[in-house]
């Protein structure tokens, strides 16, 4: 993975966190939080998307699958963190 795939994952991961942050309404991580959920989730969706078989494409795709990963990770963090 060269410098530039690394930018943009990590930008994807903090633009999908940013927008489960939205998404899952409540108690926020803060800037730094959803940016490192939105990565986590990032590794989460193409993992979950990868067992059912789906694939994305482009730029769009790759934002919807980290958001959905995202997601996913804010509501089992909150479901752990109530039980």
């Amino acid at each position: 993975m060269d410098i530039i795939n690394l930018i943009i994952f990590l930008a994807v991961g903090a633009l999908a966190g940013w927008l489960a942050g939205n998404i899952m309404k409540g108690r926020g991580f803060g800037v730094v939080g959803d940016i490192v959920v939105g990565i986590v989730g990032a590794v989460l969706g193409g993992l979950v998307f990868g067992l059912f078989g789906i694939t994305t494409g482009g730029l769009l795709g790759a934002i919807i699958m980290a958001t959905i990963g995202a997601v996913m990770l804010l509501y089992l963090i909150r479901f752990l963190r109530t039980a």
